[in-house]
């Protein structure tokens, strides 16, 4: 009604307008124009009074049909949007009738449910009471049947359970001992194979040289005078040179020769070279004999960063860190048992990439391990601690990989591996260093090294003799049968290899065998 009302009043204002126009236009031809234009004036007037008439009614019109439009619009949205809302609202009422009578539902089943429960309860009851019942009734009957028991067999319950835990503890003992018996003959079995495949290619494969290291080196002279210039006038000579080297030497009867004497093999090629460059020189006196001494001691610098590169190039291991590579080099005159300790590496890093080769792991990281494993060796007589820490402190310094390190402090079982490369290197140190010929002992040793093992085997109870055969690397038990039975001899053998391992010291591993052995013997006359 109100939009009606503003299109009306527009109108009137409009037709308001043209009638201005017109009585404006009238006194305007009125006023400049003769009497005679004003009839023509009026004229004039008229037809535009007539034609803003029919303006505004035509306006008029136009907006009549403009809001009568309008208003259809708005009258045909709202039904719509009112009939939308009713069957939205019919919706809602019909999810709700309909929860109403599910929830319905679910009451009636919750009702059902109550009162089966409640049946169910009740005869739980009446059964827990007949069951209580009964079990009062089987425990006196127990009760009386356990006395009745030990009056018959004068043992009381205590004691019977004790004998009967005593013998089903000795049964699964029996059954336990045969079953890890089994076990270890089948695994035994398949890891020996498989073992002795690998190790029996890994030796067929390296030519290893069997050259046992000494403590004395010989200079060839070439003749006896030279001997005397040796020596010198009152001893000057050899005194300025066992001096300057730490070496012995010793100027015997033999023939054309000079014996020097040291443990240290890098102090004895020292003298060596000095005295075969006097010799070939010919001026041999105290101050020649220094600078001489000086100048191969430089010389055994460079020489000991070529062995180190020399071995690394041999074993195709890349990346070491040129003070690792010069302790390499220096590890050639170094000993261990009378076996050089260089060429242990190289057999060592060898073995361990042989070995990782079979069973498809990283040969390069196993080589580089192997050879780098008694890096510790070449300055453990100058530093504190063992060698497989001094190289553990080493790999690190000079940045190795992890598994190297733990390689190197693995080798000797003071830190469990945490890699199968760190087992890889430790079996491969057994290999070169237990392998026969490889290494020297003192005679001392090894035979309080036998006593000591054939010692361990007897201390234990039902042992009649032991045996240490095969260089100490295998002690031979015998037991009394009478004492000892077939299922015991695996604990005792386990036990023998627990107590080896904590009282004695030694390279590779030693072999326990225990002996069961029952003999008939008869007669026929």
């Amino acid at each position: 009604m109100n939009d009606r009302l503003e299109i009306d009043i527009t109108i009137l204002i409009t037709i308001l307008g043209f009638i201005f126009v017109g009585i404006l236009v009238g006194y305007l031809a009125r006023r400049y124009f003769s009497e005679g234009k004003v009839k023509k004036a009026k004229e004039l007037a008229r037809k535009i009074i007539q034609e803003a008439e029919k303006d505004a009614e035509t306006k008029k019109k136009e907006a009549v049909l403009e809001a009568k439009e309008y208003l259809y619009k708005a009258k045909t949205e709202f039904e719509k949007e009112n009939k939308d809302k009713r069957i939205e609202l019919q919706k809602l009422e019909n999810r709700v009738i309909q929860r109403e009578e599910n929830l319905d539902r679910k009451v009636d089943l919750l009702e059902a449910k109550e009162k089966e429960l409640s049946v169910k309860e009740r005869e739980i009851e009446e059964k827990d009471r007949v069951t209580e019942k009964l079990k009062k009734r089987y425990e006196g009957l127990l009760e009386e049947e356990i006395r009745k028991l030990e009056r018959i067999s004068t043992m009381s319950s205590e004691e019977a359970k004790r004998q009967l835990m005593l013998q089903m503890k000795n049964e699964a003992r029996l059954e336990a001992a045969e079953t890890i018996k089994k076990i270890e003959d089948e695994t035994r079995e398949t890891a020996n194979k498989k073992a002795n495949k690998i190790i029996g290619s890994a030796i067929q494969r390296l030519a290893a040289d069997q050259v046992v290291e000494s403590t004395v080196s010989v200079v060839d002279l070439p003749n006896d005078e030279m001997k005397g210039r040796i020596i010198g006038r009152e001893g000057r000579n050899i005194r300025a040179l066992e001096i300057a080297t730490g070496v012995d030497l010793i100027i015997d009867d033999t023939p054309e020769a000079v014996i020097l004497s040291s443990f240290d093999p890098l102090k004895r090629e020292i003298t060596k070279i000095v005295l075969e460059r006097l010799i070939a020189d010919g001026r041999i006196h105290p101050g020649r004999i220094e600078e001489m001494v000086e100048k191969v001691k430089k010389e055994m610098e460079n020489t000991m960063k070529e062995e180190g590169e020399k071995a690394a190039f041999e074993l195709g291991v890349e990346g070491i860190h040129p003070e690792l590579i010069k302790l390499l080099g220096k590890l050639k005159y170094r000993t261990s048992y009378s076996q050089n300790i260089l060429q242990h590496s190289k057999e060592v890093a060898y073995f361990s990439g042989i070995i990782a080769g079979e069973l498809g792991l990283d040969i390069k990281m196993a080589k580089r391990a192997g050879l780098l494993h008694d890096v510790g060796k070449a300055v453990d007589h100058q530093t504190e601690g063992t060698h497989t820490q001094i190289g553990v402190d080493l790999a690190k310094k000079y940045h190795e990989p992890s598994v190297v390190v733990n390689a190197i402090a693995a080798h000797h079982e003071d830190v469990d591996p945490l890699s199968v490369e760190a087992v890889i290197v430790g079996a491969a140190d057994s290999l070169s260093a237990a392998r026969p010929g490889a290494r020297r002992e003192m005679l001392e040793a090894y035979i309080k090294r036998l006593e000591k093992l054939e010692e361990i085997g007897s201390s234990f109870e039902g042992v009649d003799k032991t045996y240490a055969i095969q260089a100490g690397r295998e002690i031979r038990v015998i037991v009394q049968p009478e004492k000892v039975d077939d299922q015991s001899t695996v604990f005792l053998a386990k036990d023998i290899a627990k107590k080896i391992e904590e009282e004695l010291s030694y390279p590779g591993e030693v072999k326990v065998t225990v002996i069961r052995e029952t003999r008939a013997v008869d007669h026929a006359k």
